[in-house]
């Protein structure tokens, strides 16, 4: 178990080394080929072109919306050029820049996730609600309630996590939790000398991803929990859920 907490710290903490890194870098810059590029006022062919960056000139991309592209050169103009004209450029390697596919360049900048999963929780019926926030593309800050329909009790879990995504634009791609929270447990009536557990609870997990469209992604979850039921003694569950999640 300390392994695993281990293992996924380091990937945790990697992710966030890359997430700083990528907010650090300057705007990508290539040059252009063709005879010249044309900047329009907005993104789209109904904007005006009023300007032109000929053959030779170095340009920054800015930003990115539908398939076109904000970009500036080196005399402070900026407009709006397509990506079939942005693909003829030249990265400072001397290559052809690449861009995402716009259907995956809009799921990475959504922020809000929301989702809900069912499955097993030490053999007894899971059900999970839970809600994220994308810090970056490798990370996500995550709530989630899950109830637990045992056949001897019900169990409540609350947890805030952490989850690191090493490779967010695969279209299946691994990742990460850890996190923290609540775990209660109430036992049933029938049962004698039964105690009710509301304890502090860790976990550490991992899982896959895989993207549907624009708006939807289908998750398989694996965890580990421990519940620190007093100084001296530990519980560990296990838990195997699978749902669907969506963005705004």
């Amino acid at each position: 178990m300390i392994r695993i907490f281990l293992v996924l710290m380091l990937l945790i903490s990697q992710g966030l080394v890359a997430s700083i890194v990528a907010a650090e870098e300057t705007y990508q810059k290539v040059q252009v080929v063709d005879p010249y590029i044309e900047l329009h006022t907005g993104p789209g062919r109904g904007y005006p072109v009023f300007h032109v960056y000929e053959r030779g000139e170095w340009i920054e991309v800015i930003k990115r919306k539908t398939d076109w592209f904000q970009v500036r050169g080196d005399n402070g103009k900026d407009g709006w050029v397509t990506r079939v004209q942005l693909e003829q450029t030249l990265t400072e390697a001397g290559i052809a820049p690449g861009f995402r596919d716009i259907a995956v360049s809009d799921f990475l900048e959504r922020r809000l996730e929301f989702g809900f999963a069912g499955g097993e929780f030490e053999n007894d019926p899971v059900v999970t609600a839970r809600a994220g926030y994308h810090i970056s593309e490798n990370l996500m800050l995550e709530l989630s309630v899950a109830d637990v329909a045992g056949s001897f009790s019900s169990s409540s879990l609350y947890h805030i996590n952490l989850v690191s995504m090493p490779f967010p634009d695969w279209r299946l791609t691994p990742f990460f939790t850890i996190g923290v929270g609540r775990f209660e447990n109430i036992p049933k009536a029938t049962l004698i000398d039964a105690i009710e557990i509301d304890a502090t609870a860790a976990n550490a997990g991992l899982g896959v991803r895989y993207y549907i469209t624009r708006r939807f992604i289908a998750r398989l979850d694996f965890k580990n929990y421990v519940v620190l039921k007093n100084d001296i003694e530990n519980e560990e569950f296990q838990e195997w859920v699978a749902g669907l999640s969506f963005f705004f």
